[in-house]
């Protein structure tokens, strides 16, 4: 027994020295970390015979234990089988011979499988035979010289020069002209002004860098001039030595205001019109200067239009990249071309402009390229925080909360949060102690709604500051523009900001560029501006009367869980570097106030940076354009970026835009794929954007697409839940379709905003008048792409002929579900002893989840079909579908990625959607409907190829086939419509109280 025992230790041993190496075990852990049986003594019915005494009891629990966790995995294997759903599928025999007969009508030969299409190719001879379906065109050529080219390739083998030529005659027009200004009087004025800016000391250190330095990074606190000036430094010394005509400077801005107002202020300082050596391009807005001799502001995505095209930037010879301490994923995926492109042309300067922030990352990052640094000047700026904020209001106490609630939500909480909800609560206790504030402001810091965004807060500080405070501007940070519309609507209704002596002003990316350049201009005397703004505000722009802030300590950002395929977009605390931008507003022109509307312990607590976009959210967009640019294969690329993102989400990425058919196996861009990086939204809204042109019905899919881009335009105050509830049960008409709702909410308001009524239709169903404005402009964008790409007639989004069949529901859900798919949640209908139904909703990665209780689709006890689409879920205490539209299996068969055949045996066979979605039907059910499908990739296929607009002539092939697919997508929707009341009542485990 005791050599047993020594063979058995030495074995254990032996096994637990492998595990360290890294070498696999075939021995079961026991409870005690000892490796003592193997897996296949484990699988004997009975204990091996040599053993003896305890060990026997040992083989015992360990065979329990090993027991219990097979069983374990096979229930997980269980769950995730148990979405899988085969389901009968049956067609009108009469509607089979009918599509027949229209599939024998077409006149093209018998469509090549689009396979042979999908597969890789690298060069341009091997890309023109893969492509030679084709007829020649412009698009095809721009296609095939864009695909069979490599930018690592001529990056390594060429080197560019700037195209730009040397001209005297121009360079002595250039130089006269630059000499007439000081003869003017406005300008001599602007000048003076100019020399009294932080940056104009700089400006020969500035200078003598770029001459000796491709690359230099100059940091400089905002409002030192940087973004004014060094633009105008360069081209003043180009023009003054003869060089004005080789010239030409772009100065990208991160969003579309800034682009405008810098152009607009530096053709103001050189004493000249927007368009002469000074201009801008933004997004379906330009004003272009002259082509040398100038200076382009333009928005960072135009750049990368621009190297589209021209990625060597022949055509520039100075690169001027702002505001890049942002970290958006445009500025770091140009930042990381650039470095690529530089070595290739020697001739171009790159000048890197950041906040004082994180300059030294950049700087490392090239190299420890060559820094000037511009001191900034401000006044001094007083601070209070939420504690001060409750005191000098005297604001009432909130209603008390359970203590059971509070505790809760901590524990939902991760650990590094909950660490920080620690601290804050500690320095509450020690303000406590320090008897320096009422025991009323404790206990309102302590409770939950301390931290929520508080309206009436925010109006009462403003009031304050009205009453108590000298003249001057008011700049208010909010999250969002639903915060903004709630904080407006709330000023206004308060009775106390009378039009004649305050002017509220709105500012978002989102809004008209008109409208966002109002919050520049002064105000009549006696009147005092009120800006509510977004992060906009903090570092892209500069409003020079601002005196105070109110900083509300939020930023909506959007976030990308790799473990659960979920993308969010969730208002999260500033970072420390946010809030230190914010209070820099308030000391621009005099000394200044700024009012956190959070302890000065959560500050303490605050991230120092936010994280940067690119690690933050998902990459198709991202990798699209990459591949306009000519980039290879895209995961080494993205390990060049400063902060690279996580390989696992560049591989989901990867994934879906292979599936979608937007790349091809070799990760290069299909005709699909060119036309949905031009568009300016994500693949999948864009997908859906190109089919809905090309079935026509492109004005409701156009709000949608909108919509999921930005957000939906339904608002609820407070106590109104179940007045909104009703109003989209009214307006769905039993649809069962969040997305079919905000088409429906969209074409209501438009009739109403033309006829004078839109502000009374949003109040009356409490939606945002301003959302819907937005909504508005999008869709106006959408149909302007749409029609430069050639795939509808004009750039009127309610034309007829690209509306022929916008009133077709089940077309409509179908178009819906090409775009959201694979995003397909399956429902499950379980008896119960009392015969009632209930319902249950899965998906293969997540196994049970819930719908959101604001969605139409939320209490629904009977849904016609299994399968919802989403575009988005959310996670809280448990994944709930945010917006989801019910669809029918046909929608499912047409659009899904890869349809494929099973043999059943006899007269069925199986049509197979992916691994959880299967259909059983007739063998001439599915031979029509997999012929039907082979014709619709093929015209698919060869629409993108071949952009123009969809001939509904009768006699047309694209007519047939399209025709042949509504005919029975319609067929299937008057089988399963119903306009019966159904039953509300909620029968899911899942309740508000999970969300």
């Amino acid at each position: 027994r005791r050599r047993e025992k020594r063979a058995l230790r030495k074995a254990a041993e032996a096994e637990r020295a492998k595990e360290q190496n890294g070498e696999s075990s075939g021995f079961t852990k026991t409870r005690s970390n000892e490796w003592l049986f193997t897996e296949q003594e484990l699988s004997l019915p009975r204990p091996p015979p040599y053993l003896t005494g305890k060990f026997i009891g040992l083989w015992h629990g360990c065979k329990r234990r090993m027991q219990k966790q097979n069983n374990k995995e096979a229930k997980m294997f269980e769950k995730k089988n148990k979405v899988m759903v085969t389901l009968p599928l049956e067609l009108p025999i009469e509607k089979e011979k009918q599509i027949q007969k229209m599939l024998l009508s077409i006149s093209t030969e018998t469509p090549p499988s689009i396979e042979r299409i999908r597969t890789g190719s690298s060069t341009l001879e091997s890309s023109r035979a893969k492509y030679q379906h084709i007829r020649e065109s412009a698009f095809k050529d721009n296609f095939l010289k864009l695909i069979s080219g490599n930018i690592s390739e001529k990056i390594n083998n060429s080197t560019q020069k700037c195209c730009l030529i040397n001209n005297e005659y121009v360079n002595k027009q250039y130089k006269m002209s630059e000499e007439d200004k000081i003869n003017n009087q406005k300008y001599r004025t602007m000048l003076e002004f100019r020399k009294k800016l932080p940056a104009f000391n700089k400006r020969d250190e500035i200078l003598e860098a770029l001459k000796e330095h491709k690359v230099i990074l100059i940091s400089g606190e905002t409002g030192c001039g940087k973004t004014t000036q060094v633009a105008q430094f360069i081209l003043e010394e180009e023009i003054k030595y003869g060089r004005g005509s080789t010239c030409h400077i772009v100065c990208t801005q991160p969003r579309r205001i800034s682009t405008i107002s810098m152009a607009e202020r530096v053709s103001e300082e050189r004493g000249e019109k927007c368009g002469q050596s000074v201009g801008y391009h933004i997004r379906l807005e330009k004003i272009l200067p002259r082509n040398t001799g100038s200076i382009l502001f333009c928005t960072t995505g135009i750049l990368l239009k621009i190297m589209h095209s021209d990625p060597f930037l022949t055509n520039v010879s100075h690169v001027i990249l702002d505001e890049i301490h942002e970290r958006d994923t445009i500025s770091d995926f140009v930042i990381t071309v650039l470095k690529d492109i530089i070595p290739s042309r020697p001739d171009l300067k790159v000048i890197l402009m950041s906040a004082t922030l994180n300059a030294e990352q950049f700087s490392k990052y090239f190299n420890d390229c060559h820094t000037v640094h511009i001191p900034g000047f401000t006044f001094p700026v007083k601070e209070y925080y939420l504690e001060d904020v409750y005191s000098m209001l005297n604001y009432p106490a909130y209603p008390p909360v359970k203590l059971n609630l509070v505790k809760r939500e901590r524990k939902r909480m991760k650990s590094e949060e909950r660490k920080k909800e620690e601290a804050v609560d500690a320095y509450i206790d020690n303000l406590e102690k320090s008897r320096k504030y009422s025991r009323n402001v404790i206990t309102n810091l302590r409770h939950p709604c301390s931290k929520e965004l508080n309206t009436s807060l925010i109006r009462d500080l403003i009031k304050h500051i009205c009453n108590q405070q000298p003249a001057g501007a008011i700049l208010v940070f909010l999250p969002g523009w639903d915060k903004i519309s709630a904080v407006n609507k709330c000023l206004n209704e308060s009775g106390c900001f009378s039009p004649n002596r305050y002017l509220i002003l709105p500012l978002h990316s989102m809004m008209p560029t008109v409208a966002q350049r109002e919050i520049f201009n002064r105000p009549p005397p006696g009147v005092r501006k009120i800006v509510l703004a977004t992060n906009i505000a903090e570092t892209s722009i500069t409003i020079d009367d601002i005196v105070y802030v109110i900083d509300c300590g939020k930023i909506k950002i959007k976030m990308f869980e790799l473990d659960h395929n979920i993308s969010t977009l969730r208002e999260h605390w500033v970072s420390q570097a946010n809030a230190k931008q914010r209070r820099g507003r308030a000391g621009r022109v005099q000394e200044g106030i700024c009012y956190h509307l959070y302890p000065k312990g959560r500050e303490e607590v605050f991230d120092a940076y936010q994280l940067p976009e690119m690690m933050r959210i998902r990459l198709e967009e991202v990798i699209l354009q990459a591949k306009m640019l000519q980039v290879d294969k895209i995961s080494p690329f993205l390990q060049k970026v400063i902060d690279p993102p996580d390989p696992r989400a560049v591989e989901i990425s990867l994934e879906l835009l292979i599936a979608m058919n937007a790349l091809d196996e070799d990760e290069q861009l299909t005709p699909l794929g060119y036309h949905l990086a031009k568009l300016p939204v994500d693949p999948q809204a864009g997908k859906m954007m190109l089919l809905a042109a090309m079935f026509s019905c492109l004005d409701p899919i156009a709000s949608i697409a909108s919509s999921i881009s930005y957000k939906d335009p339904f608002v609820c105050p407070l106590g109104h839940e179940k007045f909104l509830d009703k109003i989209k049960k009214d307006l769905d008409f039993g649809r069962r379709s969040d997305h079919l709702l905000v088409a429906q909410i969209m074409t209501q308001w438009e009739i109403a905003y033309r006829q004078g009524k839109g502000k009374q239709f949003a109040h009356e169903n409490y939606v945002s008048h301003s959302n819907l404005e937005l909504l508005r402009e999008m869709k106006q964008q959408f149909a302007d792409h749409l029609f430069q790409m050639n795939f509808i007639a004009n750039n009127n989004i309610k034309n007829d002929y690209a509306n022929v069949n916008s009133n077709n529901l089940g077309l409509l859900k179908a178009i819906i579900c090409s775009g959201l798919y694979p995003n397909v949640a399956i429902i499950k209908n379980k008896v119960k002893k009392n015969d009632k139904v209930k319902i249950s909703i899965h998906t293969v990665e997540d196994g049970r989840l819930g719908i959101h209780p604001k969605s139409v689709n939320a209490g629904v006890n009977k849904f016609e079909s299994s399968f919802l689409v989403y575009y988005l879920k959310l996670k809280n205490m448990s994944i709930l579908l945010h917006d989801s539209t019910l669809v029918y299996p046909l929608a499912l068969i047409f659009f899904c990625h890869n349809l494929t055949m099973e043999e059943e045996g006899g007269k069925l066979k199986t049509i197979v959607v992916n691994k959880s979605i299967k259909f059983q039907c007739k063998a001439s059910t599915a031979y029509l409907i997999q012929e039907l499908r082979v014709w619709l990739d093929w015209l698919l296929e060869f629409k993108v190829s071949h952009p123009g607009v969809t001939n509904w002539n009768s006699n047309s092939d694209e007519c047939l086939i399209l025709s042949a697919i509504l005919e029975l997508i319609s067929t299937e929707h008057k089988m399963y419509y119903s306009y019966e009341d159904e039953d509300e009542d909620d029968d899911s485990e899942l309740s508000d109280s999970d969300v």
